[in-house]
């Protein structure tokens, strides 16, 4: 880097490159591609190698062999060192100049980040599962909303930015570099709980604030598991130049590892943008439909899910002017009725436990089982619930449904979770989208304001896009709950949630099915590079629990993720990552709310034996947010590093 910093590097490209240059792709990631993404990137890079691309897999500032601090998501150090690396592939003697950049989560953000800095070495990008937005739209805050996410990824990156080097790769300094990474660590939550509203902080990095400035031609995926789906349309909408948009039923994964399933030929369809924008050839990619979705088909609700039934669809362009918006009527007596018919105003109201959202799954699925939402009859008890008659005849909906929300609280702050649900007739209800908003948020999410207790406000709750074909017999349900416990953190106290029927309304983008969805091309099977050896020495171990102790009046829940152990052959080392989440509350008190996470990583070759410990809680109280974080690092039993933070943020309309 220009400052003397060394990134590291993994490159894979074809025999006679240094002769015959070729385009290069970059991923450009905090994740440790030595012992982390190690087997994904041996599917993935060679593969792109193997069909005429130099693939470059660079660990960030401060991450897996870089040298360096990462101090936060994106910075301004991030993206100029990636300016930086895109200069230096496009002058080595096997890289042709053209650069593409690919990337899931992190690395898709810093993908459209990047296009819009417009180096003009980026000549395409294929972004997974990422946003446009980084306050609206990201595991930070939704609708307004601070998401119990928040603190889980936080101490997943507390854990990992405390990991050593290999001292393989980086030779005798290695201990140097890692006591460097120690002291210098942070506890990310407490900036991002500095920012509880949408301020330059956010703005940084959001592409959204100017889309003109991407030039590059940007093909965006996602799955409706996934918490990020909704930047798809988004960018869509947005960008002027070259895009297209793909969304299956996964979860947090590239869609050649889809889950649940079909997962699909990835690879090759990335190769045609790639061949296209990098190669110059016509691979038909600009004459295909604009936005390609998978039908989701009902299922009972279930949180183990392994293929999601439905089929491909398709638009031309997108905002589609083949959709169309049905209005549906709160009405008295609990029913949901087509906007049209007489529905006279009257008073409904609801104060929701914090029980209430303990079976909605997580934020963002990255196993897609078993994190998905559960039977929604779990949830409806807490919540008010609007329900049609049994449809006469099936309908399918594309996009993102919105609530028209009249209502009063009688509370100055508050929230509100919007849940539409698909329910068979023996009263199954499956969990279609849903969405967050802060109602303290009605003029917007960069100022909030106190609301007035009894006063009639008018605001729309936008729920996440999705694709689903509603079977007739089957009714749609509208369900509001003034809390979504863990998913979103709770408002300091109870709130009564009065809605006035007649005026409150749901939105649903129609589609109208097409022959051509028919004709579409179809996906190949997913194909890819041999995978890397990875031996199980103990085997993972993944829990989704919750507990109800009735003496004491408290409710957990637990998320286990123990990805067991593994051993590494080719560098002969094992490795061993754990993380367990608890969310915590006691009876009616919104002040009891605590989110609790502990993670280990530790590795092992020979006599290098280290370990990194972090355990991390929030809690709260009407006026402030309590973080505590708690970092060790061990080499073989002897500790070598300790340290404890300790924080409070004042809660600002939360």
């Amino acid at each position: 880097m220009k400052d003397g910093c060394r990134l590291a590097a993994r490159i894979w490209y074809p025999e006679g490159a240094e002769d015959h240059p070729v385009p290069a792709i970059l991923e450009y990631i905090p994740y440790r591609k030595r012992d982390g993404t190690v087997k994904r990137d041996s599917i993935t890079h060679p593969y792109f190698a193997a069909h005429g691309y130099a693939a470059v897999r660079v660990d960030l500032r401060g991450s897996g062999d870089s040298e360096g601090l990462l101090a936060d998501e994106y910075l301004e150090t991030e993206l100029a060192d990636c300016e930086t690396v895109l200069k230096w592939l496009s002058h080595q003697p096997w890289c042709n100049g053209k650069v593409g950049m690919y990337g899931k989560s992190w690395g898709g953000f810093n993908g459209l980040q990047m296009a819009a800095r417009q180096p003009p070495e980026l000549q395409a990008v294929i972004t997974v599962c990422s946003t446009d937005d980084r306050y609206a739209d990201d595991i930070h805050y939704m609708g307004g909303c601070l998401l119990g996410d928040n603190l889980s990824w936080a101490s997943a990156m507390f854990a990992l930015n405390s990991t050593p080097p290999d001292p393989e790769i980086v030779g005798d300094q290695w201990q140097e570099i890692w006591m460097e990474r120690l002291e210098g660590n942070q506890f990310w939550l407490k900036a991002w709980l500095d920012h509880q509203l949408r301020d330059d902080f956010w703005k940084h990095g959001s592409i959204c604030e100017d889309f003109s400035k991407v030039k590059t031609p940007v093909l965006a995926v996602s799955g409706w598991a996934d918490g990020y789906s909704n930047a798809v349309f988004r960018l869509l909408e947005g960008l002027s130049g070259p895009r297209a948009g793909l969304i299956g039923p996964w979860g947090h994964r590239y869609p050649h590892q889809g889950m649940p399933g079909p997962a699909i030929g990835f690879l090759q369809e990335a190769l045609r943008w790639w061949d296209r924008w990098l190669k110059d050839k016509d691979t038909g990619v600009e004459s295909e439909p604009m936005l390609r979705a998978w039908m989701q088909s009902f299922v009972p609700p279930t949180m183990n899910l392994d293929m999601r039934p439905g089929r491909w669809v398709a638009e031309e362009e997108w905002p589609s002017p083949r959709l169309q918006k049905e209005v549906w009527t709160a009405a008295p007596g609990s029913r949901l009725q087509p906007v049209g018919s007489a529905v006279s105003a009257q008073e409904c109201s609801v104060q929701s436990p914090l029980s209430v959202g303990l079976f909605g799954g997580k934020w963002c699925s990255f196993s897609a089982t078993p994190d998905l939402p559960h039977d929604q009859r779990e949830e409806d008890g807490g919540a008010l619930v609007f329900e049609s008659a049994p449809l006469a005849e099936g309908f399918e909906i594309l996009g993102a449904p919105e609530v028209e929300l009249h209502f009063k609280v009688d509370r100055p702050i508050a929230m509100v979770c919007a849940r539409l649900s698909d329910v068979d007739p023996s009263g199954r209800a499956t969990r279609v989208t849903y969405g967050l908003h802060n109602l303290n948020h009605v003029e917007g999410h960069e100022q909030g304001v106190e609301l007035e207790p009894g006063k009639v406000y008018n605001t729309k709750v936008s729920m996440n896009g999705i694709a689903h074909s509603f079977p007739q017999g089957n009714r749609i349900r509208l369900s509001l709950s003034t809390s979504y416990w863990p998913i979103a953190w709770a408002s300091p106290d109870s709130v009564t949630l009065t809605v006035l029927t007649g005026s409150t309304k749901l939105a649903l983008p129609m589609r109208e099915s097409d022959a051509k969805d028919k004709q579409l091309r179809k996906f190949e099977a997913p194909k890819g590079y041999p995978p890397a050896e990875v031996v199980p020495v103990r085997p993972r171990d993944y829990q989704w629990i919750v507990t109800r102790d009735l003496a004491k009046d408290v409710a957990t829940l637990k998320v286990l993720k123990d990805e067991g152990v593994k051993r590494l052959p080719d560098i002969d080392l094992q490795v061993h990552r754990r993380t367990e989440e608890k969310y915590s509350y006691r009876a009616f008190d919104h002040n009891s709310l605590k989110g609790e996470v502990t993670v280990t990583n530790r590795f092992e070759r020979g006599d290098w034996k280290p370990r990194c410990e972090v355990r991390t809680t929030l809690t709260c109280d009407r006026e402030n947010f309590y973080l505590h974080a708690d970092l060790d690092a061990y080499l073989g039993e002897e500790r070598i590093f300790c340290k404890s933070d300790s924080y409070t943020v004042p809660r600002c309309f939360l």
